[in-house]
């Protein structure tokens, strides 16, 4: 009895042990808690930084990728389908030529299915000029080579093989189906007629005069990059001789004046481009000169860019009233001599003195182009080669086509824009020409040539080529001072805005618009480069 009660009593001791260790560790714990400080949650501006901190790698690393993608893409192009005579079905491969390396032939030849014809190219210029952004060049915003693609890299991008001739078309026979073309390497001089089943003329179009006297001798034009490596050689070479003269010397003043006659886009953005360059480079450097120096626009119409809404083109006026751009609207070339320019302005005559005058304006046929009005009766425009609602020549239809600067057809107007959307056109309706031609050989083959599935067939597909008909997208023109302005067709819808974030969505729509990921990669690092150091000053 007495050992039970010890018992129960060390039993009741260890049980009161055992409570008094655990509310002690619980204790303890309870007080460290209190004494330990709450981590308090990330705020939601911190949480919103490391989201959108991981949003711009992903994006970035998805950006490298694909640039690199398409970079490797454009280096490494697939295996092509060689020329022959004839399909595998034995049927005639027909041969197309394509005359031009401009926006409307390289269109045709990007959207082509070359496999379906033996393609020929014949162009004296061996690249494609991204002429939107020419204005750019001759002050060095830009670089040249940033903005020329090799048509023989375009070319080895497509399915079938393109052959390339660097040579000047001199005439097409459109009754024998042959051109005449001319190298233009005076080393390795040929000439050669090609036969051609079609033909493509995108040859473009060459300066115009007007007729006005010393307009040709003395004027630089603004077509090709040699007259952008030209005018940038003139204006340097001015800058350089009148930093020499002191500023009292009536030379220098004419040294540091120049003139550019044409209110269109190209004019009005080279204007600007070199406003800016005096403005943003130049007075770093040579302060003082910088700002005698004189920017003329002439434009003989009421207004510059007349393509534009009213309230853009005010816009872009009183914009170059800011910037010092002497606008001198209403007045015509009259005379040029090699130091001043004749212009009228209502019944006043003014000279101009100037140093470099640059023209960009008019359009006129190449030679090309003329020869082969003259052997068509119906030809009698000279404004360039009418054709009609499908892009085929007049006079020659079912085997000569033409797009582009050299053509002229009422509501289409000699822009990049409508050559490039005429291109893509024909791309198209040279592929239903193909199923047509296959279509006949067929008929041959069964010596049946009235095959009424056949003709029904063929009747299909030639109701497929529907008239052209042009997409207005738009227009947009830099005008200085890192602003731009935009007439956008967005539907039936048009929308107007101009400023500097309408500079932005110029930039976006310049790169886009570049015929290659190389191009577009150049570009943006030259606008870059522009950004972080400034242009470059040297010739």
């Amino acid at each position: 009895m007495f050992s039970q009660s010890v018992r129960l009593l060390e039993l009741r001791s260890s049980r009161a042990t055992v409570a008094k260790r655990f509310f002690g560790s619980g204790l303890r714990l309870l007080q460290e808690q209190a004494v330990k400080p709450v981590a308090s949650e990330p705020s939601v501006f911190r949480r919103a930084g490391k989201a959108l901190l991981k949003v711009s790698l992903y994006s970035g690393l998805l950006g490298t990728g694909y640039l690199s993608y398409q970079l490797y893409k454009e280096k490494h192009p697939a295996p092509q389908t060689p020329q022959s005579a004839t399909f595998v079905n034995g049927s005639p491969r027909k041969t197309l030529v394509i005359l031009g390396t401009g926006w409307g032939s390289i269109s045709l030849l990007k959207n082509l299915d070359t496999s379906l014809y033996n393609v020929i190219v014949v162009s004296p210029r061996n690249y494609f000029l991204f002429t939107p952004l020419l204005p750019s060049t001759p002050v060095g915003t830009i670089e040249l080579k940033s903005i020329v693609e090799p048509v023989r890299s375009i070319a080895r991008r497509v399915p079938g093989e393109v052959h390339y001739y660097e040579a000047e078309a001199l005439d097409i026979d459109p009754e024998n189906k042959t051109v005449k073309i001319k190298s233009v390497n005076k080393e390795h001089e040929y000439q050669l007629d090609l036969k051609f089943d079609y033909l493509v003329n995108g040859v473009g179009a060459q300066p115009t005069t007007f007729g006005i006297p010393g307009v040709f001798e003395n004027a630089s034009f603004l077509k090709e990059i040699s007259d952008a490596q030209e005018i940038r050689m003139k204006i340097m070479t001015s800058v350089e001789k009148a930093a020499s003269l002191p500023p009292t010397d009536p030379e220098r003043e004419r040294l540091l004046s120049f003139v550019v006659v044409g209110g269109g886009p190209t004019g009005v953005e080279f204007a600007a481009e070199l406003r800016d360059y005096v403005d943003q480079d130049l007075s770093k450097w040579m302060p003082g000169l910088s700002s005698e120096i004189k920017v003329t626009l002439v434009e003989a119409l009421p207004n510059i860019l007349n393509m534009f809404d009213k309230s853009l083109v005010d816009y872009a006026e009183q914009l170059f009233k800011q910037d010092r751009i002497d606008l001198r609207i209403k007045t015509m070339v009259k005379n040029v001599t090699k130091t001043t320019i004749t212009a009228k302005c209502g019944d006043e005559n003014e000279d101009i003195p100037y140093s470099v005058l640059v023209w960009a304006t008019g359009n006129a046929p190449r030679e090309v182009s003329k020869n082969l009005m003259q052997k068509l009766e119906v030809q009698d425009s000279r404004r360039g080669l009418l054709i009609d609602d499908k892009l085929q020549l007049l006079g020659a239809q079912g085997s000569i086509f033409a797009v582009g600067d050299c053509t002229f057809y009422p509501g289409l107007f000699p822009t990049a824009q409508v050559a490039h959307q005429e291109g893509e056109y024909l791309a198209s309706v040279f592929k239903k020409l193909y199923k047509i031609d296959q279509l006949k050989w067929q008929a041959a083959q069964k010596n049946d040539a009235d095959d009424s599935k056949i003709q029904n067939r063929i009747s299909k597909i030639q109701a497929q080529i529907v008239p052209f008909k042009y997409h207005h997208m738009g227009a947009l023109a830099y005008i200085g001072s890192d602003k731009a302005i935009a007439d956008l067709a967005v539907g039936d819808s048009m929308y107007r805005s101009a400023g500097s974030f309408t500079f932005l969505f110029w930039k976006s729509a310049y790169l886009a618009m570049c015929m290659s990921f190389r191009n577009r990669v150049l570009v943006a690092m030259d606008w870059a480069k522009v950004y972080f150091l400034g242009r470059d000053s040297s010739v």
